[in-house]
């Protein structure tokens, strides 16, 4: 249903598409875990240059990890450490160029270099957040970050 071979248009034009594949995977289904585990599987399967695609679920002060593609990843996270943390604590995206130029980074990975992780929120709260890992230095940009959010505010609906 869903293959690499798919995504022949620009980059905006494949990030619309797996969109699209988003909302038809995840139509009619509740279960936020299942939800989830698809929509890492489709990012996985979407991206290039990636090493880890998944998500952490805020439970009280720390997030938690959840459905994933990649390497064993760190469990908890305290909000406002690391690059997921402090993303939940300033409510917004954070895109970092370099990962070990950031204070405080959790390395899980030592092959990651950058990495983008946008909060995702229901209803006024904070729920979790999607965190992508690339192996490159500055793999993320702007066009990665706005269809990234816009991938997680569909997603949100299904949650």
């Amino acid at each position: 249903m869903f293959h690499v071979d798919s995504y022949k248009g620009t980059r905006e034009e494949n990030y619309q598409i797996v969109i699209k594949q988003l909302q038809a995977l995840l139509e009619g289904e509740t279960d936020r875990i299942a939800n989830l585990a698809n929509a890492s599987a489709l990012l996985n399967s979407f991206l290039e240059n990636v090493n880890w695609v998944g998500f952490y679920l805020l439970q009280e002060d720390e997030l938690v990890l959840g459905p994933f593609q990649g390497l064993p990843a760190c469990v908890r996270i305290k909000v406002g450490r690391g690059v997921c943390g402090t993303a939940v604590q300033e409510l917004k995206t954070m895109r970092i160029e370099d990962v070990h130029q950031f204070p405080g980074h959790i390395a899980c990975d030592a092959a990651s270099r950058s990495e983008i992780v946008i909060p995702i929120h229901k209803d006024g709260v904070t729920i979790g957040v999607l965190d992508i890992d690339s192996p490159d230095t500055a793999r993320f940009d702007e066009v990665d970050q706005n269809y990234l959010e816009q991938f997680t505010d569909t997603l949100r609906n299904y949650l």
